[in-house]
């Protein structure tokens, strides 16, 4: 077993999930390249050796929890432990022109099984493992249009957008992120939920006016969080507040 500090990215083979574990391989960690498609995992694990990063592709599909407990048991039988985990994976979906009266059950299910039900399951299954650490640090990615002051502020940029499933998963993930720092308060472990802002990658068809590196920022920082920082927090871009970092409402 290895001394050095370990990370695992969900979603790491490309967009801000690859940024992330660059970022955090540049720090000096090792990174465990999460993804469900093999060819592309093995290939980001490549791209990121190539560039001096210590990474290694895991298998993980967080939607399955067979492959969370085996993707755990690998890392506890490399590892002994994981000093930092982010939960990247995500999707989006929408119905018809995005209006909740126009949102199908169907679709719903299938953004939740991966922004929350596949967040809960990659998390109880690592959290023996982040246990382990010195002091562990478990980021959500999330976003400002799970923040429901965000989005019913009349006067904020996000006010016309009405889609339901992907904002409340959002939502459903900022209270998940609450209640895991809630559990875990009396220990080394913070939890906090990450606002990384619209950056341009595969998963808004590259329309975003940040680059996956700076959404990377701020999941590196909450993963790298020292003693005295906080915990149960949505922190990052703000974007109604001119910009800049700091927390946001839930």
């Amino acid at each position: 077993m290895t001394t050095n500090m370990i990370a695992l990215v969900t979603g790491a083979n490309k967009g801000i999930g690859y940024a992330t574990a660059r970022q955090l391989g540049e720090r000096g960690m090792t990174v465990l390249v999460g993804a469900r498609d093999a060819t592309r995992g093995r290939d980001a694990e490549g791209k990121l050796r190539g560039d001096g990063v210590d990474a290694r592709f895991v298998s993980l599909d967080v939607t399955d929890e067979a492959s969370c407990a085996a993707a755990a048991e690998l890392v506890e039988r490399e590892y002994g432990h994981l000093d930092v985990l982010v939960n990247n994976a995500g999707i989006v979906r929408a119905d018809g022109s995005a209006l909740p009266s126009e949102t199908t059950v169907a679709t719903l299910r299938e953004v939740y099984e991966t922004n929350v039900f596949g967040v809960v399951a990659v998390t109880n299954a690592f959290l023996p493992l982040l246990r382990n650490a010195p002091a562990a640090r478990i980021v959500n990615v999330s976003s400002e249009v799970g923040s429901i002051a965000v989005m019913t502020d009349p006067q904020g940029a996000l006010f016309a957008l009405t889609s339901v499933p992907y904002p409340s998963s959002k939502t459903a993930l900022n209270m998940t992120t609450a209640m895991y720092a809630k559990e875990l308060r009396d220990t080394p472990i913070k939890v906090n939920a990450a606002n990384p802002g619209y950056c341009a990658t595969d998963f808004n068809h590259n329309s975003g006016f940040r680059t996956a590196e700076q959404g990377a920022e701020v999941s590196v920082h909450l993963a790298t969080l020292p003693a005295d920082g906080p915990s149960g927090q949505l922190w990052g871009f703000q974007m109604d507040a001119g910009g800049g970092y700091g927390v946001l409402p839930w």
